[in-house]
């Protein structure tokens, strides 16, 4: 299974990084309370911290989103990439099965469990030889 698509590794880095980027990295690094409350979230009175940690998250995925972007137009940091996504697929499961389990989450934010699962299963499958 690993590696099973691994020849179009630079195709699915480019797809993914698109994809990602206009869902989650931008929305969440420019207006990250507008992104919580489309997802379900309730905002505290007090927003700043929320404000803060949540441009910190998106400033985080817009450097995967790089990382991806220069593997997959130049191949460069190939592997390390494929590394990367596969410990994002890791622990953001862990970190949605958690919320899920103190009940603490939107339902969007549960329901990102198999999201985040799917996207490790295709890095394993799309992971460079």
């Amino acid at each position: 299974m690993l590696g099973l698509w691994g020849e179009h590794a630079r195709l699915f880095l480019l797809v993914i990084a698109a994809t990602t980027t206009l869902v989650f990295a931008l929305p969440i690094f420019l207006a990250p309370l507008h992104w919580a409350r489309r997802f379900g979230w309730r905002i505290p009175a007090d927003t700043d911290l929320a404000i803060y940690f949540g441009r910190c998250l998106g400033a985080f995925i817009l450097i995967v989103e790089c990382l991806m972007l220069r593997a997959g137009l130049t191949g460069v940091g190939l592997q390390f990439t494929f590394e990367v996504l596969a410990l994002v697929g890791v622990l953001m499961v862990a970190v949605h099965v958690r919320g899920a389990v103190q009940g603490i989450q939107p339902i969007s934010e549960t329901l990102e469990i198999g999201m985040y699962s799917g996207l490790l299963l295709l890095t394993l499958l799309f992971w460079p030889h």
